[in-house]
């Protein structure tokens, strides 16, 4: 069997995201973080959208640049604080923003990966995070419950990459991005080096083909990626 060929275009990669559409982003601060796609999405103009992203990065970095054009209804995140532009669109009411403890988030977008529907935790029982959430009692203990989160497309950085769409990840890439790419109805990548097929060993694989629809090989990088050391 002859497998596909997943390398696009960025234009016609980013082209199938609607207003409306929930749009996970990966990356822990600037490592990981698609700031091409970004960049792509701010130029197709998709509106209302909901992101799903661990930060929401520095201003004039990564999805501000999505907050600063309006494009954002609602952030689903752990932390604003190293933006205030996000802040103060937040305090504005201009954006709506959900927190969760770190750990959460990333489990109920693996649970979202796997199938499931929601994920029980302890964490966060009679704060601020529990608000409006469901109680449910188990072996005399109080759990919420955390639905898991899925999401129209997700927009993913990897270092290496084939055609098909086998993807590496470097350092703490690896935190949001594998996650992501399997909790996605649309997976884009971009990826800093484009290997023949066949040119990363299985064990160096970390995001499986199969949950990539689209592979956007990149060229030099922007300085948004310079604070990455390797």
């Amino acid at each position: 069997m002859r497998l596909p060929n997943k390398t696009r275009a960025i234009e016609e990669a980013i082209a199938g995201i609607k207003d409306g559409d929930t749009v996970m982003v990966g990356g822990f601060g600037v490592p990981g973080t698609p700031m091409t796609l970004i960049h792509a999405l701010v130029d197709h103009g998709a509106q209302n959208l909901t992101l799903v992203k661990n930060d929401a990065n520095e201003p004039g970095m990564g999805i501000d640049h999505l907050l600063q054009s309006g494009q954002v209804a609602r952030l689903i995140t752990t932390h604003l604080g190293l933006n205030s532009n996000a802040i103060a669109q937040m305090n504005s009411g201009a954006l709506e923003v959900e927190f969760n403890a770190q750990g959460i988030l990333a489990e109920r977008i693996r649970a979202g990966g796997a199938g499931l529907g929601a994920v029980l935790s302890d964490i966060g029982i009679d704060t601020e995070l529990a608000q409006g959430k469901q109680v449910v009692e188990m072996d005399g203990k109080s759990w919420l419950v955390e639905p898991a989160l899925r999401a129209d497309a997700a927009l993913i950085h990897a270092d290496r990459a084939d055609p098909f769409g086998n993807l590496a990840y470097v350092a703490t890439a690896q935190n949001f991005n594998p996650l992501m790419a399997m909790a996605a109805t649309c997976v884009i990548a971009e990826v800093e080096t484009l290997l023949p097929l066949g040119g990363l060993e299985a064990d160096a694989i970390h995001t499986p083909g199969i949950f990539v629809d689209h592979v956007v090989e990149l060229g030099q990088l922007s300085e948004e990626y310079a604070v990455v050391r390797r």
